[in-house]
């Protein structure tokens, strides 16, 4: 009877963290950024019901990029979460600091203990009273948790969309030049691969209904007379902008 064969620990989480990176990998990118008046997330997708964002609590925003049922499964684990801490103590001390910390406890542990690793990238976001304040916490497939400063790409070809957003983006732009600032990093993958495939070739830009995009309102209180800060951009108004931004 021939025994099991042995794989040390170190091959066994190494196999398992290149098996989530190649499914993050395949999926399309998303990009969460800071500006003047609140925060933006925006996602390449072309599905108008199966959201890579969504609202957690008040002032705090989900993104991510991977396997659909299983950062959904997080999404709803998250609000449940936040409800509770809500109602058990107070709505100002639910924090995306302290739900980014459930998530990374959850990550973890389904990353050493279970078969398979979650598939998927994570980000947080909690808009606060000024620029300066707001939080953007990034969070991987094993539990690892960093406070990003000011804005972060996930999925995809991410670290050329991290570099586009580090070319362009500073602290104080309004919403209209931050979201032309997502969206061209978003188009970056798609201009190396027609520059790779055809000299000189220019792709198309990315039409308004293959983008998801949502802000955190920094005064949507005064604004909207409502404590939640979460409002989807339709693709009309997505479209207004980024013409708007051609023109000018």
């Amino acid at each position: 009877m021939s025994g099991q064969f042995y794989v040390s620990p170190e091959q066994m989480m190494k196999d398992r963290a290149d098996f989530a990176r190649k499914g993050i990998a395949r999926g399309r990118s998303v990009v969460v950024v800071s500006y003047r008046d609140g925060i933006a997330l925006v996602a390449e997708n072309p599905s108008p019901t199966m959201h890579k964002i969504g609202e957690i609590y008040d002032r705090i925003a989900f993104a991510a990029v991977g396997k659909y049922n299983e950062f959904e499964s997080l999404r709803q684990a998250g609000v449940r979460y936040a409800d509770v801490r809500g109602y058990s103590y107070a709505r100002a001390d639910v924090s995306a600091r302290g739900l980014a910390s459930v998530y990374a406890q959850s990550l973890g542990t389904v990353f050493t203990a279970e078969q398979k690793p979650f598939e998927v990238e994570l980000a947080v976001a909690e808009v606060g009273a000024s620029q300066a304040e707001d939080h953007i916490f990034r969070l991987t497939f094993d539990g690892s948790i960093a406070d990003e400063s000011g804005y972060l790409a996930m999925g995809g070809k991410a670290d050329l969309v991290q570099g586009q957003l580090r070319d362009t983006w500073h602290v104080g732009a309004e919403l209209p030049q931050t979201i032309a600032w997502a969206v061209a990093a978003l188009q970056a993958p798609r201009q190396e691969s027609a520059g790779n495939a055809i000299a000189g070739a220019v792709p198309e830009p990315l039409a308004p209904g293959n983008l998801e995009v949502a802000v955190l309102e920094r005064n949507g209180h005064e604004v909207r007379g409502t404590h939640r800060s979460f409002r989807r951009l339709p693709a009309f108004e997505v479209e207004n902008v980024l013409n708007a931004q051609r023109e000018a």
